[in-house]
């Protein structure tokens, strides 16, 4: 990858390299846009093949993130930290201290929660270091069960989209992964009696956990999940699972669950469905409901107030859906074309000065 380039071509303004010999800290943060505000995104700690590779994930992730920040509606940048390490042995208050002095160093530009492999007690840590940390214990917390609710509300408005009506009663689903978000989203379809609701997982604790809770939920290999005979299948695990193997195998109509960067390749694969007639619901644009929640904690934390602002995903994707019907091109664009039309019109706003 030619990085400036790259960086050039899809608008990054920083990309920032960090080492702490103290504690073996490696991490890359990526500073995508910050047109809105100051850049959010959570820290990912992952044992990379290559430092290439985590490097082009902070990319990705950053950049989804712009775009994430500003359909939700929020005075957010985009941004994103990843870690490179197994987190079964690296983690240490002292590491995520270190860290929390590198967000420090960026004064204010990028603001870190947590994310795969890192949790609100790790944010304690780094919060000793840094006030530019949100998903605090205390406050916002655990962002998984807001972001499965605003996943819930996407579905209902895809539903009514898709086949005009919201009566779960009346169709299947099925949920790829039951460890966080994926079990909130769960919990939502059996409240609501849906039909039938079928989930994959691949972590032993997870599977258990969900027979128990909830037996009537039946459990598929990872194997058998695209090819379910159902109406709607919510990816809520890892990205890139919708590609050229995949997509031929989907006999569901709907798509929308909360796994980032859901689509291998944007333009190709999100044509690809529009080819076969599946509704997506863009994944930064459904499973906005944690990073609104977090949010909401720089502005003074109000459970009430954030429900509330989750509630509006349904709308989103509602005016969303209508732009890609309206200019034919697949959701995923059409979800980017709303960002970009707000993006634009608060930059143009500020091209005055005024004191604040």
């Amino acid at each position: 990858m030619k990085i400036f380039e790259y960086m050039e071509r899809h608008g990054y303004e920083q990309l920032i390299h960090f080492y702490d010999k103290t504690t073996g800290l490696k991490g890359i943060t990526c500073i995508h846009d910050t047109t809105l505000g100051p850049a959010l995104g959570g820290t990912r700690l992952w044992l990379y093949e290559s430092e290439e590779a985590a490097e082009t994930d902070a990319l990705r992730l950053a950049r989804g993130m712009t775009y994430k920040n500003a359909a939700a509606g929020l005075n957010l940048g985009g941004g994103k930290t990843v870690l490179i390490g197994d987190a079964t042995k690296i983690k240490s208050e002292a590491y995520f201290r270190a860290l929390g002095r590198y967000v420090q160093s960026l004064n204010g530009r990028y603001i870190t929660a947590e994310d795969v492999n890192t949790s609100t007690r790790d944010m304690e840590y780094v919060h000793m270091e840094t006030n530019f940390v949100v998903g605090l214990e205390g406050k916002s917390g655990n962002p998984s069960p807001l972001t499965a609710l605003g996943a819930f509300y996407g579905v209902k408005a895809s539903l009514q989209a898709k086949f005009g009506h919201q009566d779960f009663s009346k169709l299947s689903f099925a949920v790829q992964g039951a460890g966080q978000t994926g079990y909130y989203l769960i919990k939502h379809l059996v409240a609501a009696k849906a039909k039938k609701i079928y989930f994959s997982e691949i972590n032993p604790a997870h599977i258990e956990r969900m027979k128990r809770e909830h037996p009537e939920v039946e459990f598929v290999a990872p194997e058998a999940y695209f090819g379910l005979d159902v109406d709607v299948l919510s990816p809520c695990a890892l990205g890139a699972v919708l590609n050229d193997k995949t997509i031929p195998m989907i006999r569901a109509k709907v798509i929308a669950g909360t796994a980032n960067n859901v689509l291998d390749d944007e333009d190709k694969h999100g044509k690809m469905l529009v080819e076969r007639g599946i509704l997506y619901a863009p994944d930064f644009v459904i499973n906005a409901g944690g990073v609104i929640n977090v949010y909401h904690e720089l502005h003074g934390y109000n459970r009430a107030a954030v429900e509330y602002d989750i509630a509006k995903i349904a709308d989103r994707l509602t005016e969303i859906f209508a732009i890609a019907a309206k200019e034919n091109i697949p959701t995923q664009e059409a979800a980017k074309m709303f960002a970009r039309q707000r993006m634009a019109a608060i930059a143009g706003i500020h091209t005055n000065f005024i004191p604040k």
